[in-house]
């Protein structure tokens, strides 16, 4: 379930090939009439594979956004409603698409949790359209590491494009570095309440076998499927396919490419 790191000298090559070297390269390789086609296709498979390759460091930190890329988890933690004493019933991982939080047309859409169930336990007087929720959902949404960062300040940043919930759920944004067991953590978390972008750091421990995760929040009571479009969501930019800008970019290069010979 965890994604490795991608090496801290990437970003360096990134910028290098980017910046600099894949322009001469490139000019160099148009003006050589002798150039063959598997000169070439190295030249493509190289450019394919740096667009393909997430870039997480910058300025000597390490920094994450949001990238569906990643492997995304998810726990819900349930608690009664605060008029019913408000004590922790239980919290477990659920799928992401049930939290509710789901990637969709490039951007990560969070809303209000939603249970089918009818009963009681999770509605007032029974489920259905119009039945107001009985407990309160804490929807995580996130990517963990472990064992990957080490005594180093860790960014998580991203957009929201926009932002329509309403006061009935809060969203947060979240950093945590947990113990190698779980039994601690160090937290650096933000509301969220407008769209607009947001950055958050979390200077991390760096020992080994700890958990770092970061993500999203989203904390208010359930509510009935059919119910949900007055209470708003909360949407994200997300960063876009890899393939196709890795495809975009081959395409231009081979176009300028042909166009030339001719």
């Amino acid at each position: 379930r965890l994604m490795k790191p991608v090496p801290k000298y990437s970003s360096m090559i990134r910028r290098q090939v980017f910046g600099s070297t894949l322009p001469n390269l490139v000019g160099n390789f148009i003006g050589d009439t002798m150039m063959n086609k598997q000169r070439l296709t190295a030249l493509l498979t190289l450019v394919a594979v740096i667009a393909m390759t997430p870039s997480v460091e910058l300025a000597g930190d390490e920094v994450r956004s949001v990238d569906f890329r990643q492997t995304w988890n998810g726990y819900m933690n349930v608690s009664n409603l605060p008029a019913d004493g408000g004590a922790f019933q239980f919290g477990s991982s659920w799928g992401t698409a049930d939290l509710t939080a789901v990637f969709e047309g490039g951007q990560l859409v969070l809303g209000p949790n939603t249970i089918g169930d009818p009963d009681p336990y999770w509605y007032q007087g029974g489920g259905g359209p119009g039945a107001a929720g009985n407990k309160i959902m804490e929807a995580n949404m996130y990517v963990e590491e472990t064992d990957v960062f080490g005594a180093e300040t860790l960014t998580f940043s991203g957009t929201f494009d926009s932002f329509t919930m309403t006061s009935a759920h809060e969203v947060r944004v979240f950093i945590k570095d947990f113990a190698s067991d779980y039994s601690s953590f160090e937290l650096s978390d933000q509301v969220i309440d407008s769209a607009g972008d947001f950055s958050i750091d979390l200077a991390l421990n760096g020992g080994a076998g700890r958990h770092v995760q970061y993500g999203f929040q989203t904390i208010g009571v359930n509510v009935w499927a059919t119910d949900v479009a007055p209470f708003g969501t909360a949407n994200l930019a997300a960063i876009p396919e890899p393939s196709t800008m890795a495809v975009f970019g081959i395409t231009g290069i081979a176009l300028t490419l042909r166009r030339r010979r001719k």
